[in-house]
């Protein structure tokens, strides 16, 4: 059965406990979550942490706490730090990276999403991007829009990241890239043209979470991504439990397609990361 990373966004900066008690806001339960989902059969988790008062955080305190608490308890698991800026100060938004986690999200432009212009500009995307290269962290290429692609492969050719990027295409944020089957493929053969020798996967939001992983998962993608983060929810009736229930999910969607849940150790070797 060919392996399949499984990546589980546990946290996210935009779901509270109101909405879902499960969510993981704590260090001590982010790591436990972590924990339930790398037995469940996630290997890679991106990571949020928060503060008191739930909201966005970049205390590169709290990244360490985490990250230290998951290569204590998951073996090998690859763990990635989330650049993203909501709710964040764009100065500190790599401000957690010495921590050397093994990979860190990158997004190559700006975005409409529903309240916010999620801003990236050149100079904040390059200094991300030369920040993770010194500490030798492998981004994930974050895409919001046909033109990321393209803004990935300025980064390529200015040496700031390798030829080999992992890149996420991200599904049904409203007013970015909606849930449609078809502009994945176009997606899919852009970045061929672009990044031959990427990896890839996709994330679908909300509702739309095991709908885009089936469409990964047709297509041979190299990894899917669950959690928390992007779908609180199992159906409209039932809020998920925890990281680890969506994870199953997305483990039994594996096994429908003749695939299975990829160690730590096979998930470091597709993205080209060095052992745990």
């Amino acid at each position: 059965m060919n392996p399949v990373i499984i990546a589980v966004a546990i946290t996210g900066s935009v779901p509270r406990k109101k909405d879902n008690p499960a969510v993981p806001v704590t260090v001590s339960e982010q790591i436990e979550s972590t924990h339930e989902a790398y037995e469940a059969g996630a290997s890679l988790v991106h990571l949020h942490v928060r503060n008191p008062d739930e909201s966005s955080s970049s205390d590169p305190a709290l990244f360490e706490s985490v990250l230290a608490g998951i290569r204590r308890h998951c073996p090998g698991m690859i763990v990635q730090f989330s650049t993203g800026g909501r709710g964040r100060d764009q100065a500190s938004r790599g401000g957690a990276l010495h921590h050397k986690p093994d990979m860190a999200s990158l997004a190559t432009g700006s975005v409409n999403f529903p309240s916010i212009i999620y801003e990236n500009a050149p100079a904040l995307v390059d200094q991300l991007a030369l920040s993770m290269k010194e500490h030798c962290i492998l981004p994930e290429i974050e895409i919001f829009d046909l033109s990321h692609i393209y803004g990935m492969r300025r980064l390529m050719d200015a040496g700031l990241i390798n030829d080999r990027p992992h890149v996420q295409f991200v599904m049904g944020i409203k007013n970015a890239l909606p849930v449609e089957e078809y502009l994945l493929d176009v997606l899919l053969s852009v970045l061929q043209r672009v990044a031959p020798n990427a990896t890839w996967t996709a994330a679908g939001i909300g509702r739309h979470q095991s709908v885009v992983i089936d469409w990964v998962l047709r297509r041979k993608g190299d990894a899917v991504r669950t959690g928390l983060e992007d779908n609180i929810r199992i159906d409209r009736e039932r809020l998920a439990t925890s990281n680890a229930e969506l994870v199953r999910i997305a483990v039994d969607l594996c096994t429908r397609h003749g695939a299975r849940p990829a160690t730590p150790a096979e998930a470091r070797a597709t993205l080209g990361l060095a052992a745990g």
